[in-house]
């Protein structure tokens, strides 16, 4: 028996999630970085030096910002000169995952246009 009375509440969103993609994913760089870290480049001299285009101020704005949402970790060396290597976090790897799949969802909408 169904019960007609009963009222469906609004679904909210995923508040956190959702904006943790939004500043990412709207961040000019954070796809290259994450390209970059899949290649083996987790150096922010050598990251600079790889991409066209990337200062070292932005760069290290967006690897702020990633380090903030949890998606890299930072590692500082204690050596002269400092050293500091950039890796993707459990989280990261569950971020990265969906981002693969919203661009594999992209291809298909690209293909049935």
């Amino acid at each position: 028996m169904i019960n007609k009375d009963k009222k469906v509440e609004r679904k909210v969103g995923p508040q956190e999630s959702a904006r943790m993609v939004e500043v990412l994913v709207g961040c000019k760089w954070s796809l290259t970085v994450y390209q970059l870290l899949a290649a083996g480049i987790n150096r922010p001299g050598e990251m600079v030096r790889k991409t066209h285009g990337l200062t070292t101020k932005v760069l290290n704005q967006c690897l702020k910002k990633n380090v903030e949402f949890g998606v890299l970790k930072k590692q500082s060396f204690a050596e002269i000169p400092p050293r500091v290597e950039y890796e993707v976090t459990e989280l990261g790897e569950q971020f990265l995952s969906i981002l693969n799949a919203l661009e594999q969802l992209q291809q298909q909408i690209n293909q049935a246009q």
